[in-house]
Formats: C-alpha cells, structure tokens, sequence
C-alpha cells in the first residue's frame, strides 16, 4: 500500500519536496521501543504494518539526525533488540516478509485480526517462544512454522484449521498448545512427540477418536478435549501419569474411562456424555480426585464403591436418572458439593435437596445402619470448631481456590476475608447462610478468576450492576432471599450455566434470563411468576433443567413442548388446570409430549 493511502489524503505538491515518510505510529512509541524491547500496537486497526516496525533496529533513528547532545537517556545507537511485538485486535490479513527482519523476537502476539495466511519467513524467527495467533482465519500454516523449536507456547485457537501435519512434533520444546475451536477431525501421531507438553486443548473440533501417541506425553497435566465427537478414550490414555486435569465434556463417551495409573488426576469432568453405568473398579484408582462432573448423563445408580474417592471435594451428578443414593455417600470426608438437580430422587425429600450438601450428607449418614464407631466420624465442636469463632480457611483459598466464609450470620463479610483471598487465585465463593442485605461490593476483585458464587440463605434485595462484572461465572446461587428482579446487564455473563433464585420474590420470569444462550439450569421455584415466554425460552438450546415448582401460573403455553431440550421440567404446585396432575406425575417426556400435542395446527 502507498504512502499516499495510509495517509489517506493525496497531496499534489508532494512531488515538488523531499518525500516524508508518513507512519501510523507515532515516533514516541517506536523510540520507547527500542528502548524497552517491547511494541505494543494492538486495538489501533491497522490493516498493515508499517514498514518502520520491520526495520525498527536496522534503520537509524530519527532523533539521531535531530539531537547532537546525547544525554544518558538518548543513546539510540545504544538500543535494544525488539524482543516481544504486540499486534493484536488490528485488521490484518497477512503478515510481511519482513518480519523476518525482527530476528530477536520472542513473543510475536497477533491474535483477533483476519490473517488467512502467514508467511514463510516465519520459521527465520529462531528465538521465539511464544506464538499467539488465535481468532483469526487461518486455515493452513506454512511447513517453516515447525522450524521454530525454541516454541514454548503456541495458540492456534478459533481458526479454520483442518488438518495439522506430523512436522508438528518437531515442536519438541512445547509445554503448552490451544488448538480448540478449530476443524480438526483428527490429531497426528506426531504430536505424541510433544513430550515437555503440560496444557493440550483440542476442545470444540471434530475428533472422533485420539491418538494413542499422546500417552508420551508424561508431563501432561491439562488435556481438554471438551465439544467433540469422541466415542471412547484410547486404554493407553491411562499412562499419562502427571495428568491433573481431564475434560471430557460434550462427547459421545458410554463409559467412564479407566484411569489405573493416574494417580495425579485431581479433576474429571466428563458431562453431558451418554454414561449409563460407572464400573466400580475403576473408581479405585481415582483417590486423588477432587472434582467429578458427571452432569447430564443417563446415570441410573452410583456404586457404592464412590467411598473409595476418599479426596473427593465436588461431586455433579445433576440432569441424570438417578433415583436414589448410596448412603455411603455420606462418609466421603471432604465433600463439600454435590448437584443432583434434574433426577427423579424417590428416596429423599425434595425439600432436604434445597437445605445444601451439609444437611444432605448428615441424612445419608443417618441412614446407614449398624455401622460401629457411627459418631467416630463426627468432629468434635469444640469452640476452634464453632461457626462463629470460625477464621478464614487459607488453605483453602491456596489449595482448592475456595473462599468459605458461610453459617456465620454476619451483616457485612470482613475485609480480613478478602484480604486473605489477595494471595491467589479464587474460584469459588460461598458467603452463604449471612444476614447480608447487599452483594459484598469487594466481591468484584475476584473477577478474573471467580467462576462459582454462593450468596444463598441471606437478606439480599437486589444485585448491583458491578456483580455483572463478574464475567466467569458458570454458577450462581442466589437461593432462599429478597429478590424481586435481576439486572439486564446479567446479559454479559456469557459463560453462565446455572442460577438458582429458588424462594425469592420474583412476580415475572426474569427477561435477562432469556439472553443467556449458555445457560443449562434454572432453578426458579417457590416464587410467584405467573407466566413464561416459550418461544424466548426455546432459543435457549442448551437448557435442559427447569423448575418452576410453586409459583402462580395459570396456564402452561402449549408451545413450552417444543423446547426439546429440557431433560427436567418440575411445574407442580401451580394453579394451572391443564396439564393435569396426572400427567405432571409421570414425568418430563410426558409432559412436553402432551403440550406438543395441543399445539394448534
């Protein structure tokens, strides 16, 4: 492109002077530049680079023809290789040649422009380590990419990739790779040879199956393989001993995966799958687990071997077919969740599910009959124990990213909590069973990270507009409060999955509720809504419990059978007439079959 375009004007006496060339940048930054190492140019909707980035530590400076009193700070001849050049969120489709000119790059980050293709002269970038290129339209790479074996981290995510060839295990000094959200409908055993690799993501392709090569992978720790069309999990996955963290979620899987020599894992999330039964042997080797997510599956019974996952923190069983529950389940030491909303439960009352994990596994423990030493596992309430004279659970916070301050019935959560929480990352909140009357406004420092909040069982009469930052949130429990309404900017948390505002005051179903496409449970019982929108509510196709249990509608609008979607759908205790008992009693399947057949036609 010109001179005359970038500057977007053309002047016609330019021929009759010295030629100026005009850049985008301003000279400021590149001297910085050469100074730091460092050029950030993203947002600024380049559609090229210019030429003066390329050749920033070739050409001479311009203040060198300007300035002829060098003090310290103006010693360009003294200037540092760019190391790290940022290019992000521009309008770029293609890259020049002449990147190959920034032989000391390090970290070249250009991911959110519209690149198509990259150049060859890419593989002359020797020293790089990390390669963003995420959100673009890259649908092949050129072979030279594998030549850069300095490669520590490379993100190839939300591209249009298709196949990835076997040069790539030349990468061999990679310890983390993003290649979700691609085309990829296989992997190459190649990258089996990846073994310093510590994060794979494959999530949102087209797998059908994975390579055994990826069982070399030894220092694995991270492998998300989430939104594909995987049937099973090669046996040998099992050998990949350092692995911490494993996604499954959004498959075709039938069984859970045998796991003998994971020792490690510590998160299993295999949700929304088609397991019908877990092979009891297999739990044994898992003691080490601290999450199990089992979420919308066709699980009929949990064995009672579940016991022998003595780590065991988190447990989410919600959207399956369970009936009932070993009692055992009760004895697991460190459980501190367990989700089992969307199941016909025959043997314990709905209204002990809504008093949380606490009260559930008490009961189960209860149950058990005969068993000696019943009240060995009861710890003593000494007054260290008292909820009251409770501190705040650093290890907690450290080890499990969970900030607990709950049962204590404070008006206002201290600063010590949060203070305490300044130290790591924080994933999960429970500030539950307070007399909070306001959401904690120091809640918003842990936006980055939080992703789970608990502020059920308190005084709250509505949720300020900073909770809306919160943008991780998948998990919202906003139980048994004062609430009559939730603000439109909720809209925002695009990763939310679940809210529960179950004995509240709300009169109308919440309209933002119907703008969050990601959301897979809503618990609204106990309120007073008197109507839903059925047409809105189909449009969220990934919501399959729903329970409206105990509020004031009339009527059911035919056109809620359409939302196929639903795997739960609780409506007793309305005032409606149609449809009758009867029919409610049996279950989802016939209830949505019912209000299909009295569509009009």
């Amino acid at each position: 492109m010109s001179r005359f375009k970038r500057g977007g004007q053309i002047d016609s006496r330019a021929g009759f002077r010295a030629e100026v060339n005009v850049s985008p940048i301003p000279n400021g930054l590149l001297k910085a530049a050469r100074k730091s190492g460092q050029l950030n140019l993203s947002g600024r909707g380049l559609t090229e680079v210019p030429l003066s980035v390329w050749r920033l530590n070739l050409d001479t400076p311009e203040e060198a023809n300007q300035n002829l009193s060098f003090g310290a700070a103006d010693r360009w001849w003294e200037q540092t290789d760019l190391t790290k050049l940022i290019l992000s969120s521009n309008k770029l489709n293609a890259l020049s040649e002449n990147v190959k000119l920034l032989s000391a790059l390090v970290v070249l980050d250009v991911h959110d422009n519209q690149l198509t293709t990259l150049p060859n002269e890419i593989g002359e970038l020797e020293q790089l380590q990390r390669l963003v290129l995420s959100h673009n339209k890259l649908k092949e790479l050129p072979e030279e990419l594998w030549r850069l074996t300095n490669l520590r981290s490379l993100h190839l995510q939300q591209n249009q990739l298709e196949h990835l060839p076997q040069e790539i295990g030349q990468l061999i000094n990679l310890d983390e790779i993003d290649l979700s959200n691609n085309q990829l409908a296989d992997v190459p055993d190649g990258l089996g040879n990846l073994t310093k690799l510590v994060k794979l993501n494959l999530s949102c392709n087209k797998l059908k199956s994975l390579s055994p090569a990826i069982s070399n992978m030894k220092n694995l720790r991270m492998l998300d393989c989430t939104q594909n069309q995987l049937e099973s999990v090669p046996p040998v996955l099992a050998q990949m001993e350092s692995l911490e963290l494993l996604y499954l979620r959004h498959n075709k899987l039938r069984l859970l995966p045998e796991l003998p020599q994971c020792k490690t894992l510590k998160e299993l999330h295999v949700g929304n799958n088609q397991i019908a039964g877990i092979e009891a042997e297999y739990l044994k080797h898992l003691s080490a687990l601290s999450v199990l997510e089992l979420r919308d599956n066709k699980l009929k019974a949990l064995p009672d071997e579940v016991t022998l996952l003595e780590g065991l923190e988190r447990l989410d069983l919600a959207n399956n077919d369970l009936t009932s529950l070993p009692c055992t389940l009760g004895n697991l030491p460190k459980l501190k969740s367990v989700s089992l909303e969307g199941n016909p439960l025959r043997t314990i009352r709905r209204d002990l599910l809504t008093k949380g994990t606490g009260e559930l596994l008490k009961y189960l423990r209860s149950r058990i009959k005969d068993e000696p030493g019943d009240n060995a596992t009861e710890q003593p309430k000494t007054a260290m124990t008292l909820p009251s004279q409770a501190k705040v659970d650093v290890h907690s916070i450290k080890t499990l990213k969970t900030l607990n301050y709950s049962d204590k019935q404070e008006t206002l959560i201290p600063d010590d909590v949060f203070d305490a929480a300044a130290g790591g990352p924080v994933a999960s909140v429970n500030f539950s069973k307070n007399q909070l009357t306001a959401v904690p406004p120091r809640l918003v420092e842990l936006k980055d990270t939080l992703s789970d909040v608990n502020l059920g069982f308190n005084k709250l009469t509505s949720i300020p507009l900073e909770f809306c930052m919160l943008k991780h949130l998948s998990y919202i429990d906003l139980r048994n409060n004062f609430l009559t309404e939730l603000p439109s900017e909720l809209e925002g948390l695009a990763k939310l999955r679940s809210i529960i505002l179950s004995f509240n005051r709300f009169k109308t179903f919440p309209d933002v509720l119907y703008k969050i496409p990601a959301l897979e449970t809503i618990l609204i019982s106990n309120n007073q809504v008197n109507a839903i929108d059925p047409v809105r509510l189909k449009m969220l196709d990934k919501l399959s419990t729903l329970d409206l249990q105990n509020n004031d509608l009339m009527q059911v609008p035919p056109e809620l059978g359409n939302c196929t979607s639903l795997r739960a759908l609780m409506l007793d205790g309305n005032p409606f007439r149609n449809p009758r008992a009867a029919i409610v009693a049996k279950g989802t399947d016939a209830i949505l079959e019912y209000l299909r057949s009295r569509i009009p036609t």
